[in-house]
């Protein structure tokens, strides 16, 4: 299966999907030459973290007792869909992991129960006692980048675009509180989170993983949210029952690749990489995470999974980070050289986990050949071994019993309970950002008759947006999230009980004429790989969602538009036809976190303002796709920083509606994107 992908001067590239795998070319091309690191240059975290006397003896023990077959299954990782727990008797695998479209009995869908069922039993069967078996417990990682988004029953919080224009650390470390507890009750004691990318490209399908353009706000975060997943390095909190492991990904430079594109080539200088990609690094390292996860991506034409000055120089040597380094989805694959089912070259290089997802097996038996005839040398692989074993002793994996037998442990109930979705209602209203409210339309009463509008208004999932449920976050119904709320059931609660009345046509028909129309609409859920695109125009073939908007504004109505997306986007004519615009990102379950801030109380008054702040410029233009805070022509339509409150009174006026985009251009934009016959197994990480 293939698709086609516009490439710089629309060259045109094959994408092969037997294994998920992308043409190296896609990264390659047109790479500068390869660039020499300078390791002193780089950031030294302030303290020496994960080091303990007793802990390294207790790994020197462990080392003693394994054999080679089973320190080359410490350092492999398998998918839940091609392995088994019965296959662990064999191949002695140290993790496994739930990509997407992954699931229990094949099943990306299952119920909570089923994980935990799941879990529990790799986790036995790695604990087993049998002849020639060295119990070490299996380390289980799956993407809760947003919240356990797996399951639909979870508390589904916003993105992290959103949760970057917060500005508000202690609420991602309560994010990643409520993150660990869902997941600990399921049985997973690992997240490949949180994401530290700097995005400088907005065109890149994984921007809304990104906290900001902006290094401050991730330096700012990535300490809290590992402090919120793990527990707090040093305290009787960490990696206590309902903590798990944290994950800082991915390393390095994942959001600053030439066009945007994923898994491409960041074309910049070493002064660059460390300023603003490394940035979340060392408070991530100096909080004590315990794995990163290295990035498909490669800087100056060298791929990070075979770059050794990279891993081993530079984050394991001068960056004092002692935890164990993770690959992504086979990414090992495209180091130059390697086969997904052969690859020492990653190993040499200081990655010390491959990511070999449906791969496991044939790399495993080509390691472990490897390894005897020395091609990886032994002491490689035990430093390897000795980094994952530490991992997995100081998050008490060892005395933990089998999940379901944990005292302690969280129970099922706990997902998407009240409390947890407090917190992720907190955090839609606090990451709304109101570009435009000209004549004051916001707020609003409760008391008013409201038409609600637009096809994201009742769409869970187009309000999670991707890594939700599936891979790319399509083809998820309301009934498949238990306890969340639309944005539209949101706006019916607020009204519901002051007299109010809320109509809803997805397209904008009504009985009797409203006082105020709410449109709801944005892109649809994408994630990794089919979210890139070529330029920053949102609709631009059809725009049906602006027919929508100046429908109901030639028809006098007073227009509120809420726009759901992943990234910022060139919408000058949506703008115009509103009279109120509020950028909702992509708010995750917890829908009536719009209307808190969108309506008054019953007496009128306001009892939530808006509060979010761009972590993101928002482009003038549909083609400006670089345009980031400190930049020597720095000029957006909304700046770093911009955000309305009700008390401001300053305008935004009818704008420009000339995209910036040839018209050649604009024929062929997002062909990619738009085709949807890209179907992967699976899914990148």
């Amino acid at each position: 299966m293939g698709a086609l992908r516009l490439l710089g001067s629309i060259s045109i590239v094959a994408l092969t999907c037997g294994g998920i795998h992308a043409s190296t070319a896609i990264a390659q091309e047109g790479a500068a030459p390869a660039a020499i690191l300078h390791p002193e240059k780089w950031p030294r975290p302030a303290t020496q973290r994960l080091i303990d006397p007793a802990v390294e003896k207790r790994v020197d023990a462990l080392l003693k007792q394994l054999s080679v077959e089973e320190k080359v299954g410490q350092v492999i990782q398998g998918d839940i869909g091609t392995i088994t727990p019965e296959d662990l008797r064999k191949y002695p695998l140290g993790s496994i992991l739930a990509g997407g479209n992954s699931g229990p009995n094949g099943d990306d869908r299952a119920p909570p129960k089923e994980w935990l069922d799941l879990a529990d039993a790799f986790y036995r069967v790695s604990l087993e006692k049998r002849p020639g078996h060295t119990p070490i417990p299996v380390l289980f990682g799956i993407d809760a980048v947003h919240g356990h988004g797996n399951i639909g029953s979870a508390t589904i919080f916003p993105h992290n675009i959103a949760l970057g224009a917060t500005h508000d650390p202690e609420l991602l470390r309560r994010i990643g509180e409520v993150t660990a507890v869902e997941m600990a009750a399921t049985g997973i004691d690992w997240t490949f989170a949180p994401a530290l990318s700097v995005v400088r490209d907005d065109r890149w399908g994984r921007t809304y993983e990104g906290f900001s353009e902006d290094p401050e706000i991730v330096a700012a975060y990535s300490a809290a949210i590992v402090e919120g997943v793990q527990g707090k390095f040093g305290s009787k909190d960490f990696m206590a029952p309902g903590r798990i492991v944290a994950s800082a990904k991915h390393f390095l430079a994942d959001g600053g690749t030439d066009q945007g594109r994923d898994q491409g080539d960041a074309r910049i200088s070493e002064d660059e990489l460390i300023r603003i990609h490394n940035a979340g690094y060392p408070p991530a390292i100096d909080a004590g995470v315990l794995t990163v996860m290295a990035s498909f991506s490669s800087w100056q034409g060298i791929k990070h999974h075979g770059h050794k000055q990279l891993l081993t120089d530079v984050l394991k040597g001068q960056m004092g980070f002692n935890g164990f380094i993770v690959g992504d989805w086979n990414a090992h694959d495209q180091v130059p050289g390697c086969t997904k089912f052969n690859c020492p070259t990653s190993l040499i290089a200081g990655l010390d986990m491959y990511m070999a997802a449906d791969s496991w097996k044939q790399l495993y038996e080509n390691t472990l050949a490897q390894v005897k005839d020395g091609t990886i040398p032994m002491a490689r692989l035990d430093d390897a071994v000795r980094r994952i074993l530490r991992v997995k002793v100081l998050a008490g994996l060892f005395e933990k019993p089998a999940p379901k037998d944990r005292p302690g442990l969280p129970g099922l109930e706990t997902l998407g309970s009240p409390e947890h979705r407090a917190v992720g209602r907190e955090a839609v209203r606090k990451s709304l950002v109101l570009l435009k409210n000209d004549k004051g339309t916001l707020p609003l009463s409760p008391k008013a008759r409201v038409l609600v509008a637009g096809d994201g208004a009742d769409n869970i999932g187009k309000q999670s947006g991707g890594w939700t449920i599936s891979w790319q976050g399509t083809g998820n119904r309301n009934d498949e999230f238990p306890g969340a709320t639309s944005i539209l059931g949101g706006i019916r609660d607020a009204v519901a009980d002051a007299g109010g009345s809320v109509e809803f046509d997805v397209a904008g028909q009504y009985k009797t004429k409203p006082d105020v129309a709410i449109v709801v609409f944005g892109e649809e859920p994408y994630a990794e790989f089919q979210g890139d695109v070529e330029t920053l125009e949102y609709q631009p073939d059809q725009k049906q969602d602006l027919a929508l908007l100046k429908k109901l504004k030639d028809q006098g109505i007073p227009v509120v538009a809420v726009f759901l997306s992943g990234r910022p986007m060139w919408v000058n004519p949506e703008l115009n036809a509103s009279d109120a615009f509020v950028a909702a990102w992509l708010p995750g379950t917890e829908g009536g976190g719009v209307a808190d801030v969108l309506f008054t109380d019953k007496a009128g008054k306001v009892q939530h303002d808006f509060a979010g702040k761009l972590s993101y410029s928002w482009p003038r233009t549909a083609a400006q796709t670089t345009v980031n805070r400190g930049d020597a022509d720095y000029n957006p339509l909304f700046a770093y920083g911009y955000g309305l409150t009700y008390k401001d009174k300053s305008k935004v006026g009818t704008l420009p509606e000339e995209s910036g985009v040839p018209a050649e251009a604009r024929q062929n934009a997002g062909i990619y994107f738009r085709a949807g016959a890209l179907r992967l197994p699976g899914r990148f990480l």
